[in-house]
């Protein structure tokens, strides 16, 4: 471990499967004003380090680009006075992350009003700025006067997710196409759990195989459920159950939770393009930027399931299970955008995630329908 302060290239620990262990940050020293600001007029910047290693997909050696979006808002919530939550964050991907070298986030104070606040921060490795964003952060207003949503995912796919049970389904394939599921199990390739969360790939049952479906890619649609692994209390400090209990009720826990939210909307999202547009091959995909929005805040975040029952030895908590609803609505210009809406299990609009991508498919036309 580096001394308090320091910010030189430690040992990054391998990804370990607990999300609040995937996000710890180290706070550094913090400069009084950045440079090309007047040091008479200076800004509140404070620094933090990463200390766990991302998730590689594909097995490669660049980093899930969830890890630097979540880890960037969590730096972020870490600025923030108690009660503000964020509600919504826009980043760019600037250069892809490596696995090798930590994160040092500098957030700046933007603005601290009495019921939002923004933070920009910039994520660097070795220097040079690899993602940066804007994060908003709101206080709650009381009861909601008035609202609506459509109707939920669990309402209008209710036949496809209970066909099967949650648990039954498959974990989300570390890069979701048919060439590399076809390489995991010809046995080429042993893929590593994916940490932070439980992700599973809902079999749609042939929703996609549709007529309208394939001549209307936007109409094509993929869920995944997902659920928090390990607890959202700091592993350096015990606490029983009755006591997380009330700390996740008094909200210590949301900003931890909007994180794990965010981390799930990147997951395999791009992937789902080609499939819509019916190509089993392109030569480059990339983020360039990923928006979330959070339309709730309080129990509609939080992700254990207090009404279920331990595990049979007592040692895992029981999670709740949400739903990503994703689909492609626009297409071209070797750019593609991914959408999803993510709910809660009791069918509540959590967030609406949008990003957009570059896409280059084969020159050659296009290739078999999947």
């Amino acid at each position: 471990m580096l001394p308090e302060g320091s910010d030189g290239d430690p040992q990054l620990m391998d990804s370990p499967p607990a999300f609040a262990e995937l996000m710890a940050l180290k706070q550094l020293d913090s400069p009084s004003h950045l440079y090309g600001i007047p040091s008479d007029e200076p800004e509140k910047i404070e620094r933090f380090q990463s200390l766990a290693s991302p998730y590689p997909p594909g097995e490669g050696q660049m980093a899930f680009g969830g890890h630097v979006y979540a880890q960037s808002a969590y730096a972020a919530s870490k600025t923030v006075e108690k009660g503000f939550v964020i509600h919504d964050m826009t980043g760019t991907f600037i250069l892809p992350g490596r696995l090798d070298v930590p994160y040092v986030y500098t957030v700046r104070h933007v603005r601290d009003g009495k019921m939002y606040c923004t933070r920009a921060v910039d994520a660097r490795q070795e220097g040079k700025v690899c993602f940066s964003c804007l994060c908003s952060f709101k206080r709650d207003e009381g009861p909601e006067t008035f609202g609506h949503h459509p109707p939920s995912a669990q309402e209008r796919f209710k036949s496809i997710l209970e066909a099967k049970r949650t648990e039954d389904q498959i974990v989300s394939p570390s890069v979701d196409a048919d060439w590399w599921i076809e390489v995991v199990e010809q046995g080429s390739v042993t893929e590593r759990e994916f940490p932070g969360l439980d992700m599973r790939k809902t079999d749609m049952q042939g929703y996609n195989l549709t007529e309208d479906v394939k001549q209307n890619p936007e109409n094509y649609r993929q869920l995944h459920q997902y659920s928090l692994k390990g607890s959202p209390q700091d592993s350096t400090v015990s606490v029983s159950k009755e006591e997380l209990k009330v700390k996740e009720q008094s909200g210590e826990y949301d900003n931890l939770y909007a994180c794990a939210h965010m981390y799930a909307s990147d997951r395999n999202s791009l992937l789902l393009i080609p499939r819509a547009l019916g190509h089993k091959n392109w030569t480059a995909m990339a983020s360039l930027t990923l928006t979330v929005i959070f339309h709730q805040r309080g129990d509609a975040l939080r992700m254990i399931d207090w009404d279920s029952t331990m595990s049979h030895d007592g040692t895992e908590l029981p999670k709740k299970w949400f739903v990503q609803e994703g689909w492609t609505p626009r297409s071209g210009e070797n750019r593609a955008i991914h959408e999803s809406w993510l709910w809660s299990p009791d069918g509540k609009l959590v967030a609406t995630s949008y990003q957009d991508s570059l896409l280059r498919l084969r020159k050659h036309g296009r290739e078999e329908k999947l």
